[in-house]
This record gives C-alpha cells, structure tokens and sequence, in this order.
C-alpha cells in the first residue's frame, strides 16, 4: 500500500552529500515526468495483458508485429554471418563492435520498413532506441538498461499508433520474446560483460522485464508455485510456456554451481508463497531499481 511506496524522510540530509542529494531530486523530477509514466504505463500494461497466459496460446499477430519479427531475425542473422575473433581475452569478444556499426548504419532503414509511409519522419528518433537496446559496443557489456531501452522502443511504436491496444499479447510473446532469444545469442557468443551488474545481489546478470511479466503468466498457475522454479524438471518441462523459466534454463545454462549460490535474490523469491506476491514484488525492485 502507500506505506511502502512512500519514500524514507531524508533524516539527517545535512550528512548527505551534495551529489547524492542531486541523484535523490532527479529521481524525484523522472518520477513525476510524462516520460516516466509513459514508460511504467507501457510496462503494467503489458503486465495485465499475459496474466495468467502461456507463451504458447493464441493470439493476434499484427502486419507491425510480424515486421519486426524480422527486424529481429535480420538482428540474428548477423550474428552468424559476425563470428568471434581470435584474442586473448576470454569476455567481450570484439566481433561484436563490427556486428553492432552494422546496427549503427542499418537502423534507421531496419525501423522505416515497421513504421508506415505518413510516419517515415519518426524513424531517426524511434531508431534511437533500438540502437540503445543490445549493449554498449565501448565495453561490450550488455544489461537491464539496454533492455529498458527496447522496452522504450517498442513504448514509441505504440505512441505513434504503429502498435495497437490488441497487440499487447504478441507484444510480449512474439516481439519481446524473440528480442531475448537474440540477446541470449549475443551474450553467449561475444561473451558479453553484464553492465553495472549488482552480482549475486542482483536478480540476473542481463534481464528484469521478462521476470515481471513472466511471473504475471504464472498467477493462478494450478499446480506451479514460485517454489517449482528451482526445480530442474520443472524447468525443462515448462520453459516453452513460461517467460520467467526460459530465464531460469538460460542462467543455469550459464552458471555452475549451486543456484542458492549464484543467484541468491531468484532464490529468496522461490520461497514467496504466491506469484502475484513476486510480481508485485518485482514491480517495486523495478520501479527502486
């Protein structure tokens, strides 16, 4: 309720440096900005909308969803035709710069085959966006705030009216799906760098959105609570249906080690009783984060 919403007083703010106290009064400002609830909107939205469904039930798919099905398949492809250099360090593969100047130069024209004709002049700043959302090509590190730009990215489909209120489903299913699949592909083979990951602290290395909304697929599941999803069979037998297991498939394809151990905070939410109580959750570590 509002209690936990509301923020802690600034006791003591004459010891607060002067900084901080900036960063605290532009998360303020961002807080109460068009853009912000713009943004949170787009995310609850979407969060609604797959409550209780399966990855793999019906849906509409829209002309503007299928293009940019393929604007991500043509994003896969050059992955394959940009394989990993020879070097001697073991992260950051720098065949990922050369994949990602062709994403700088491609952009523009990838999002005008999406957007109609009328709207061509959205195209340079929309394309922004998607630039912003599959890594730094600086540190090769890819994370939460490359992915929120994607997330923004599709927002401003939505804005200009390419995306429509029945899309939501194929939004998240079909859309936001294959954009994971393709930055799963990316980290493993340029052996990206988490950015400003927060380590065995963090939820994961690269993602939060689809454990928002995955976890919306699984309220009311029959039989699965969060306590399944540390179960390997569990896991392997269900991922096709839900985002949040995908999730949970891809870091134990990555880690070794116990799960407790690597992924601390996912393993403290499995002992949440119900999962609208994660998702609720997970919408305030997000709205903090």
């Amino acid at each position: 309720g509002a209690s936990e919403e509301a923020a802690p007083p600034l006791q003591q703010s004459f010891m607060i440096p002067k900084k901080e106290i900036n960063m605290v009064s532009d998360m303020a400002k961002w807080k109460r900005s068009q853009a912000y609830a713009d943004y949170m909107g787009f995310i609850l939205t979407l969060n609604e909308g797959v409550r209780g469904k399966k990855l793999t039930c019906e849906y509409k798919v829209s002309e503007p969803i299928e293009k940019l099905v393929a604007l991500l398949n043509t994003l896969d492809r050059w992955i394959d035709e940009t394989p990993p250099v020879d070097q001697p360090s073991r992260f950051g593969n720098k065949a990922f710069r050369t994949w990602y100047s062709k994403l700088d130069q491609e952009a523009e024209r990838l999002v005008a085959t999406v957007i109609p004709k009328h709207l061509a002049d959205a195209a340079p700043e929309v394309a922004v966006y998607l630039k912003e959302s599959v890594g730094n090509s600086t540190r090769i590190d890819y994370g939460t705030g490359h992915e929120a730009a994607f997330a923004a990215f599709l927002c401003c489909l939505c804005k200009i009216g390419v995306l429509r209120v029945d899309d939501q489903m194929a939004i998240v299913f079909k859309v936001f799906n294959r954009y994971l699949e393709v930055m799963r592909k990316l980290q493993k083979t340029y052996r990206m760098e988490p950015a400003g990951s927060q380590g065995v602290w963090g939820l994961d290395d690269f993602q939060f959105l689809p454990f928002i909304w995955g976890s919306s697929q699984l309220i009311d599941h029959p039989n699965l609570e969060p306590r399944h999803f540390v179960d390997e069979k569990v896991v392997n037998e269900n991922h096709k249906d839900f985002m949040f297991l995908e999730c949970i498939l891809f870091i134990t394809e990555m880690k070794t080690g116990p799960f407790a151990e690597h992924s601390n905070q996912l393993w403290n939410i499995s002992a949440v009783p119900s999962w609208s109580k994660v998702n609720q959750g997970l919408i305030r570590m997000y709205k903090a984060e």
